[in-house]
């Protein structure tokens, strides 16, 4: 099923759930049950197989087709049950115990009585900033279920103890109810279905055969037709979230999380990585984040924050809605909340003991990777003194690449000077005006907008990045008085580099991954910066990286990267993949690929010109 016809079906779904939403219910149930009936009828196809087969040897001469027939029967009847009973990971973490937590599970004992739900059968503490609940089937497709909860040990550090009570009482609104037992059914059987059909995708056996064609007929519209439902019981969760907290304490949860989350992801732990500059031995994060966890986020980067997580729209690739949908759901604005003061770390009995173990855990994990840090630091700084020490003989691309580099060792280094050399030697140099954009204060709209104009007139590959610059400095409040005449200016030209850029990602992602391809051009220092990337992506194993000839923008660099994720689940490593293309330091789009069903590990071994970077044991 392609991307048009899997949209068409969520849609489908959608009216479906609004105009009725009992008969959308009923109709989820009977599809869900179709795959039962699929894996049922394998089985009684199997074991008539065996009885006709077995029942006959008395009357009638062995023959080599009905061997051959009980072989096959055999393979069914096996890999059948083996589909019945397929096996699911424990979840990650630590798991507590009512001595760990005294206080947090008499929370969740208050939760489940308000509630009327099932039981949390196991809790576990990991270190993820996120809660998650997981419905474990206890015996394959069939049978009951074990509910796990797991907390991360940033979010006890980040919220207050209502505010993190709103969020569990959100994970526990998933199995709440008759609507919850069908949604948490209809979860199992998703998980079911996903491990199943990772499992038989490397089986060459005859259930291979049968399950691959209809598995492809069957899960995507089994997702797509699950998919409004997978929303739904969002929303219910957080208006459970709002019964039992009030609406207020479950937005600023809501809200906090949004914004700290990105606080997180691009603060804390970059600036964590930056100490392997001076320290050769990986400390732990856990103890420091303790201690940055009291400061709350700058008002600037607060504001910013939370109006990115607004801009967010709502799509198909994530069952969760975007923060924005739910705050309107609970009837609430988007506003900055108080910061909480007092962490809900107190929930647990001893704290340092579990921060503790999490910050070895950290280390041992990340010991290899921080070696390798610490000495791709060591060179940008010996590049650093190298071109220090030619000052104003270096070219402007080398003044550009000592600017680079100093704020890539320091993001709040005085460089601008750097900038401005190279633009009076090169006053087009694409990189230069790039970085002194970046150097110039948010308040200096005008500033700003002039070295964009620049930017933009230097060429088609840098008319994207300036024209998104432009309007995201136009349209933030704290940058200036509304333009509308200018805004309206850049907003076109941003629909115009937009419309390129999508002609471009659409040859990217709709030709044959090694067709049109060649070995990777990256310089030492650009190769230098994508491997300290991938050493901070601890999934990530293996890459690879090939460069794509785009034969409409032959000028533009693009790339496909390769990456080998094991132990992760199929919807994980393509969460983890559209991550990497944001986040990967390379000079140009890149689309990125996890070793898989298609491509396959031989496949990229034999067309993807060796292997790039592998993860030191």
């Amino acid at each position: 099923m392609d991307r048009a016809d899997f949209v068409h079906l969520v849609r489908l779904s959608e009216h479906a759930s609004a105009d009725n939403s009992a008969r959308y219910r009923r109709g989820v149930a009977a599809f869900a049950a179709l795959g039962y009936l699929w894996v049922l009828g394998c089985l009684g196809l199997s074991v008539g197989i065996i009885a006709w087969v077995v029942s006959s040897l008395g009357r009638e001469r062995f023959s080599v087709s009905r061997g051959w027939l009980l072989v096959f029967a055999l393979g069914l009847l096996w890999a059948t049950v083996r589909a019945l009973w397929v096996r699911f990971d424990e979840p990650e973490g630590k798991e507590l115990f009512r001595e760990d937590a005294p206080a947090l599970f008499e929370a969740l004992d208050r939760i489940r009585n308000k509630i009327k739900g099932p039981p949390v059968h196991r809790v576990f503490l990991d270190d993820d900033f996120n809660a998650s609940i997981r419905q474990v089937p206890r015996f394959g497709l069939f049978g009951g279920a074990v509910n796990s909860l797991s907390i991360g040990l940033p979010l006890l550090m980040m919220l207050n103890r209502q505010r993190l009570l709103s969020v569990l009482a959100h994970e526990y609104g998933h199995l709440r109810g008759n609507h919850g037992k069908l949604s948490a059914w209809i979860y199992r059987a998703r998980l079911s279905w996903l491990k199943l059909d990772a499992s038989l995708q490397s089986d060459e056996g005859v259930m291979a055969l049968v399950s691959h064609a209809f598995f492809r007929w069957y899960f995507p519209r089994f997702a797509a037709k699950t998919f409004a439902l997978a929303r739904q019981d969002e929303y219910e969760a957080d208006r459970i979230s709002g019964r039992l907290l009030g609406t207020a304490v479950a937005a600023a949860a809501l809200t906090e999380i949004a914004i700290k989350g990105n606080w997180y992801a691009n603060e804390f732990w970059p600036s964590h990585w930056a100490r392997a500059e001076l320290e050769p031995q990986a400390p732990g994060p856990f103890a420091a984040l303790r201690k940055f966890a009291h400061v709350p986020p700058s008002d600037d980067f607060a504001r910013q924050a939370l109006r990115d997580a607004m801009r967010r729209v709502s799509d198909l690739d994530d069952t969760h809605p975007v923060l924005r949908d739910r705050l309107e759901s609970l009837g609430q604005k988007a506003v900055l909340p108080p910061w909480s003061e007092r962490p809900a770390l107190d929930l647990l009995a001893d704290s340092a003991k579990w921060i503790g173990h999490f910050d070895n855990q950290w280390r041992r994990a990340h010991a290899s990777d921080w070696k390798q840090h610490h000495a791709h630091r060591a060179r940008i700084r010996e590049r650093i003194t190298v071109l220090a020490a030619r000052g104003e003989r270096n070219t402007p691309d080398e003044m550009v690449e000592w600017a680079d580099s100093e704020r890539r060792l320091d993001p709040a280094a005085p460089v601008r000077v750097r900038y401005e050399s190279a633009l009076r030697i090169a006053p087009e140099h694409p990189g230069a005006l790039r970085g002194l954009v970046q150097m110039l204060p948010v308040s200096d709209r005008a500033g700003r907008l002039a070295v964009l104009e620049r930017l933009h007139h230097s060429g088609a590959a840098s008319r994207w990045w300036a024209a998104k610059s432009a309007v995201a400095s136009l349209e933030d409040p704290d940058a200036g008085p509304h333009d509308e005449e200018a805004l309206k200016l850049w907003r076109g030209r941003l629909k115009e580099a937009e419309e390129a850029e999508a002609r471009a990602w659409e040859e990217i992602t709709e030709t044959p991954f090694f067709s049109q391809i060649g070995r990777h051009d990256l310089n030492d220092h650009e190769l230098g910066e994508l491997k300290a990337d991938l050493v901070r992506c601890l999934p990530v194993s293996r890459a690879w990286l090939v460069r794509k000839n785009l034969r409409e923008f032959p000028w533009r660099r693009a790339y496909i990267v390769f990456v080998e994720l094991p132990g992760l689940d199929d919807d994980d490593r393509w969460q983890l993949c559209r991550q990497l293309e944001q986040t990967l330091t390379l000079p140009g789009a890149a689309l990125v690929l996890w070793a898989g069903h298609s491509p396959t590990l031989a496949d990229i071994e034999q067309h993807a010109f060796g292997v790039l970077w592998t993860r030191e044991a």
